[in-house]
Formats: C-alpha cells, sequence, structure tokens
C-alpha cells in the first residue's frame, strides 16, 4: 500500500534543479518507498541501494566504472542508505561536477553531516529535505481518509508563518472525533508500518524492531558504538524528561556518560532522529534562563517504547508531556523553528515561535474548561507582547484579548 506523503510533491518539484536532492530522516519513516515510488514513475532512472554491497563496493573503489554504468545509461540516479558510503561526499562531488546533465538524488538514515561524511565537499551542490514519520494530517489519510477534508477546512485557516488565524467553528462532536483518534496517534506515533498495523501488540513488535535497527544499524555500523547499552540507559532516561530541562546530572548518573561524552551522544541523537532540544528564549540574561535546553522524541510511539508505556492517556501521569511533544512534533515536521521561555522564578511558556522579527507565543495544556490565560503565559505576554499567543489544549474556546496581544484556544489536534 502506498501513502503518498507530502514531501512527495516538493521532492518533483526539485527534480527540474541541477543540484543533488538528499532526503534524510529516520529509519522506516518511509524514505525508501518514497524514492522507489518516485523512480518508478520517471523514465531514464535507476535505484540503487547500498545495503547491496556489490554496489556498495563499486561505489567506492571505482567511481569511473560506476559513472559509466549508471550515469551514462540514466539521467536519475536514485542512491539508497548512503550513509554506507565512507568517502561518499567527494564522489558525489565528481558525479555532480563531472555529470552535469544527470540528476543524483540520495537517501540516508541521519541527518545530512552523518550521512555524506565529507558536507564540505557538497556546499553549494545539494538540497536537504527531512522525511519524518507521518504527521496527523497523513495520519488521518491512512486511518480515516472520508475527515481529511474536514480537517483540512479547518488547519487552512492557520498560518503560523504568517501569524495569521482566521476565525474558526467547530463543533464539540467534530472535536470529540479528532481527539479520539489523535489520543491513537499520540500512543502509537506516526511510523508508516505501525499505523498500517491491526492490533496493538503488532504496533508494539514494529517499534521494538525500529529501537533495536536504530541500535544494530545507526549506533554499531554506522558510528561504531561500542557501549551501546549506555546509549540504550541513556534514551530510557530522556524519555522520562520530554518537555522538561534537561537534567544533566541525572542524564550522568543514569547512562554512565560523562557531562562532554553524553553531550556528545544527545547530538548524536538528534543527527539520528530520535530526539531533539530545543533552546530557551530570552532577552535579560538575568531574568531569564538561558542555558539548559529542553527534550522531545520525533516520534511519540518510539518514545512511548523506550518508557515501556502505552496505556492510555487519560491514566498516566505523563499525559501532559505527551500532548507537548505531540504539538513540538507537528510543528517540527513542518519546519518551524521553536524555542521556550521561562524566567528565574519558573514562569515558563512550552514554546516560542519567531517569524519575521515577530513571535508567537504557544502553551500546551491538557484540559482547558474556561476561557483563562495561564499566569507564565500572561507574565511573556506583559513582557515580550508578542504579536500573537496560542493555549492548545482539548477544547476550541472562542479567543480573547491581552493587553494588545490576540489569544486563541485551539484544540490540539489542529497543529
Amino acid at each position: 500500500m502506498y501513502i503518498k506523503r507530502k514531501l512527495e510533491g516538493t521532492i518533483l518539484e526539485y527534480l527540474k534543479t541541477k543540484e543533488i536532492i538528499a532526503i534524510t530522516g529516520p529509519r522506516q519513516s518511509g524514505k525508501t518507498t518514497l524514492l522507489k515510488n518516485i523512480q518508478s514513475n520517471l523514465g531514464k532512472s535507476v535505484y540503487i541501494t547500498f545495503e547491496d554491497i556489490k554496489d556498495l563496493n563499486f561505489f567506492e573503489q571505482d567511481i569511473n566504472g560506476f559513472a559509466k554504468k549508471y550515469l551514462s545509461e540514466y539521467k536519475y540516479i536514485f542512491i539508497d542508505e548512503f550513509q554506507y558510503a565512507k568517502n561518499g561526499g567527494k564522489r558525489l562531488k565528481y558525479l555532480y561536477d563531472v555529470f552535469p546533465n544527470n540528476k543524483l538524488i540520495i537517501s540516508g538514515s541521519s541527518a545530512i553531516d552523518l550521512t555524506i561524511k565529507a558536507i564540505k565537499f557538497l556546499v553549494g551542490r545539494v538540497f536537504i529535505f527531512n522525511l519524518f514519520p507521518f504527521d496527523f494530517e497523513e495520519f488521518l489519510q491512512t486511518k480515516k481518509n472520508s475527515l481529511l477534508g474536514e480537517y483540512q477546512k479547518y488547519t487552512k485557516k492557520i498560518n503560523l508563518n504568517k501569524i495569521k488565524i482566521n476565525k474558526l467553528e467547530i463543533s464539540s462532536a467534530i472535536n470529540t472525533e479528532f481527539n479520539d483518534l489523535l489520543e491513537e496517534f499520540i500512543i502509537w506515533g506516526g511510523y508508516p508500518r505501525v499505523i498500517l498495523a491491526k492490533t496493538d501488540s503488532e504496533k508494539e513488535n514494529i517499534l521494538k524492531n525500529i529501537y533495536n535497527t536504530y541500535f544494530l544499524r545507526d549506533i554499531k555500523d554506522v558510528l561504531g558504538l561500542i557501549d551501546d547499552y549506555k546509549m540504550a540507559r541513556l534514551i530510557q532516561a530522556l524519555s522520562a524528561q520530554i518537555g522538561q530541562l534537561i537534567n544533566y546530572q541525572e542524564l550522568c548518573a543514569m547512562s554512565g556518560y560523562n557531562y562532554l561524552t553524553l553531550k556528545k551522544y544527545i547530538n548524536v541523537l538528534e543527527k539520528t532522529f530520535v530526539c531533539k532540544t530545543i533552546r530557551p528564549y530570552f532577552s535579560n540574561r538575568r531574568k531569564e534562563v538561558v542555558k539548559n535546553p529542553k527534550i522531545f522524541f520525533f516520534d511519540t510511539g518510539l518514545r512511548n517504547f523506550a518508557a515501556q508505556n502505552f496505556g492510555k492517556l487519560d491514566s498516566r501521569a505523563d499525559k501532559g508531556q505527551l500532548n507537548e511533544n505531540f504539538v513540538f512534533c507537528q510543528l517540527t515536521k513542518k519546519e518551524i523553528g521553536l524555542n521556550f521561555w521561562r524566567n528565574k522564578i519558573k514562569n515558563e511558556v512550552d514554546f516560542i515561535i519567531e517569524t519575521s522579527g515577530k513571535q508567537i507565543a504557544l502553551e500546551s495544556k491538557s484540559q482547558l474548561k474556561q476561557t483563562k490565560i495561564p499566569p507564565s503565559l500572561s507574565a511573556f505576554i506583559k513582557l515580550h507582547h508578542p504579536k500573537l499567543a496560542i493555549i492548545a489544549s482539548d477544547n476550541y474556546q472562542n479567543p480573547t484579548k491581552l493587553n494588545e496581544t490576540p489569544v486563541h484556544f485551539l484544540p490540539r489536534w489542529i497543529f
């Protein structure tokens, strides 16, 4: 079953340019399926994977022979699992410079500075795109396509890049239906095979396979880490800290890493699309937190596997953390840059979005029964005067205003 991804249209558009296209993202997010589908609809194209040791060795040991076999015959050359090429950047630059009429499309399961070891060779020659697990809209397309048009009707009214929210009218029945689907999505995440699985036990087994494959391939084969058991302990410890300031002392104690090694491997987890840190927003170093980041997982299903908890949200102590992580995932998949705000007296706003020199403050709440602005958000608005403030919760309520800042109360699924 092929499920069309949002990124597909972008890739087709960039096929017209001369630059190399690099598609990165976590394992089993659908990169191979996407490449094969695009390639199958193009003339004079070929699909290669560097999981095939013969093609990998051919590329590494005889680049001219590789070029003669593939680039002389095909216009579009798709190379999957490119991260296995040890000196891939230099060889790719050679192909790009010597064969300007060919189009190279590569994919890899880690961020570009791991996928292509010598990124300096490709400066000005490559466009990089991330393919994440499904967002909630792609999940709906797969699970309940009949609701997709209704969902898009609402989401089109919100444009965070232009800091604009048009008038919304959301019935309680529609809101309940989307919230029920959202709970499944938050518990199991957006990996394509997980979404297509029929039973909870099958979903859990697929997540286990994704988790174990990550350690086997990215951690051992690509990065060459021997003490992978420490990395497993680190991921488990981070799963308990989502949406919170990173506690480095606690993480060092739980993982066995020293401080510098810990920071290095948190960076590895970012580059391999497991977790991501977001930095604090500040304008006054004396009154606002400026150092410790917050941590989130790229996929809530993988996070729940690491935490070994697939329970219903209402029975969970980490419900608020998961709801916040969902908002993070949705905005990150839209390539929206995020910070958070926290002052020295522990007022905190979950997300600050800065666009065109203006701020949007976004606070995630599990439930909100009345149109009431949380004190921390109120403090940020009074200090920083953002262009827009949003409270994401289970429900929709009519907007209000604080000072000159419009404050919208939106259901989190709308992101």
